[in-house]
């Protein structure tokens, strides 16, 4: 057997992090070293950041909401303060089945997404008009009242499948709890130009004024290519080209102004009871 060189020799002597470092820049084992190092920092650096702007994103993200309340119920304009203007709603806790406020929970730091989600207090739906999958049997409500005291407006969300996206909402109803005052979505993902056009101010419009109900109590609230024969009252021109949208948002409205969304407590409302 040969004897080792006195090369092979010194290098036997070194160790791995040296054997390591007088490698050639361009070898595979110092490119791997250096891609995986840099995925390593670039992902610490990531991770820091989404934690350390995770209390900026949850505060920018109830300043929307609560903007978006402020603006469906006629009380936003730019440059007001948000939070005082807020102020003013009444937040509640609503129980769906009963159409009565509870108590359970705080509605300063009620999650209706969370609640939606989880099997504790929500429900699965067999009969899902909206396509939403699971209710919350809980909702989080807003009241506004007028200087007097006395009820001026109702602010509910709701949410339901377009074509592409579930959108996120809230309608506003007149104190009388049939009037709508204001539809509004805060969050999707339709196509823009087409079912977008549910973020058009002049779509929008349309829903003011409009009924839910007739004097009998049924729901006629509808969005479509032509007003129902009840009367015009009770119709939303569909958006032109957005057929799918026009009728996923027709769905979720009719859903949940239904039996399994705010009826009991639009019936408690009209009947003086809230």
């Amino acid at each position: 057997m040969p004897e080792d060189t006195p090369q092979k020799a010194n290098e036997a002597k070194k160790g791995f992090v040296r054997r390591f470092l007088d490698l050639p820049p361009d070898s595979v084992p110092k490119t791997v070293f250096v891609a995986v190092s840099l995925c390593l920092v670039a992902s610490m650096i990531v991770s820091a950041a989404a934690v350390s702007l995770r209390p900026l994103q949850e505060v920018n993200r109830l300043k929307d909401k609560q903007v978006n309340i402020l603006q469906v119920a006629g009380r936003y304009e730019p440059g007001i303060d948000v939070t005082e203007a807020f102020a003013t709603f009444e937040p509640h806790v609503l129980e769906l089945a009963t159409g009565e406020f509870t108590d359970q929970f705080d509605p300063a730091t009620f999650d209706d997404l969370a609640a939606a989600s989880d099997p504790a207090t929500s429900i699965a739906l067999e009969d899902d008009p909206a396509s939403i999958g699971r209710q919350s049997k809980f909702v989080t409500v807003y009241l506004l009242r007028k200087d007097d005291g006395s009820l001026d407006k109702v602010i509910l969300p709701l949410h339901g499948y377009g074509l592409w996206s579930t959108l996120y909402g809230f309608i506003s109803l007149e104190a009388n709890g049939n009037d709508i005052y204001g539809l509004q979505f805060y969050q999707h993902a339709e196509t823009p130009g087409l079912g977008a056009e549910v973020d058009n101010p002049r779509w929008k419009a349309l829903w003011q004024g409009k009924k839910l109900r007739d004097d009998s109590g049924e729901l006629l609230i509808t969005v479509a290519k032509t007003a129902p024969p009840q009367g015009p009252e009770y119709h939303i021109d569909a958006l032109a080209g957005a057929t799918l949208t026009s009728v996923g948002v027709d769905n979720l409205v009719r859903f949940w102004m239904g039996e399994a969304g705010y009826a009991p407590f639009l019936e408690n409302l009209q009947a003086g009871e809230i």
